[in-house]
């Protein structure tokens, strides 16, 4: 079944007014936070797909967003990349999700935007929820900050789990954000979730960042807190401290950040944020490097 730019399978599954979670790649999914917390909640919940993109190449670039050659059972399967939801129902508090794994457009945004918006209002959603992960000025030897909108009913759930502070970006941003503001005029109720990775490391993909949403993510909606295993990024994180353990420059990063997140904690009531950490030029540059600023994120 078509509806707007995505063919779905049919029969369509009946779904009840289900929770739509998002994740959108590549500028809001450092780490892959984004994607493997939703992997780890569609594997719990059985997910299945619903559908994706009947012609990506209408809105992706795939000099940028690469296709895939791989070898399954010996024989060799071409992918094309996409944008794809998949649903799934959870018996214990019987509740129904779509789950999206959106891809940042290159080439006519508005319709993309629409398109995804008409599935989720063919499928009459309750919530328009987003997940991510970004860089920041905060070290790895604190715990993740989190920072997001919910409801206060969700708010109470996931209490101490959530930072208070609230952004106050403003600049260049991502057209899929335009979903989040048809949905608004739909009355849809949407909220958000940022994972603020650590800015002088890159880790392909950053497991405590992807347990930080998944706990929050089972306090929202009721699901199994032990979906949430920080065992593998602990393991990770203590990688990184041995690999700073011999250089000075970064351990003394850290030793600053350690201290401005000290002090953002400790006045998170007030309404204005601290101005962001000062750092040395080299220190900058270095941060520069890590990241990657200024280059295409080409598709993993």
């Amino acid at each position: 079944m078509r509806i707007s730019e995505f063919e779905l399978k049919d029969p369509l599954p009946e779904l009840k007014r289900p929770i739509a979670i998002a994740m959108l790649r590549p500028w809001i999914d450092v780490g892959r936070v984004g994607t493997l917390s939703l992997n780890i909640l569609q594997r719990h919940l059985g997910a299945q797909e619903l559908g994706r993109l009947a012609e990506p190449g209408k809105f992706f670039d795939f000099t940028r967003y690469r296709p895939r050659m791989r070898t399954v059972d010996g024989q060799r399967v071409f992918t094309t990349p996409n944008s794809i939801i998949h649903y799934a129902h959870d018996d214990a508090t019987d509740r129904d999700y779509l789950f999206l794994h959106v891809r940042e457009p290159h080439n006519f945004g508005e319709t993309y935007c629409n398109a995804i918006s008409e599935v989720l209002s063919h499928f009459d959603i309750r919530e328009y929820c987003r997940i991510g992960g970004m860089y920041d000025s905060v070290p790895h030897t604190r715990p993740l900050l989190v920072t997001g909108t919910m409801s206060d009913e969700q708010a109470a759930k996931a209490r101490g789990l959530v930072s208070q502070r609230r952004s106050t970006y403003q600049g260049p941003t991502s057209i899929v954000n335009m979903v989040t503001d048809l949905l608004v005029d739909k009355e849809v109720v949407t909220t958000s979730l940022m994972a603020h990775l650590p800015q002088y490391m890159q880790l392909d993909e950053d497991h405590m960042g992807s347990a930080r949403i998944v706990e929050i993510l089972c306090a929202m909606y009721d699901l199994p807190l032990s979906l949430s295993d920080t065992a593998r990024g602990e393991r990770q994180y203590e990688d990184v401290n041995r690999a700073v353990e011999g250089n000075p420059e970064v351990r003394s990063l850290i030793t600053r950040l350690e201290s401005y997140y000290d002090r953002v904690l400790a006045s998170e009531e007030e309404e204005d944020e601290e101005p962001a950490v000062e750092l040395a030029p080299d220190l900058e540059q270095f941060l520069r490097e890590v990241t990657g600023e200024g280059e295409d994120e080409e598709d993993r």
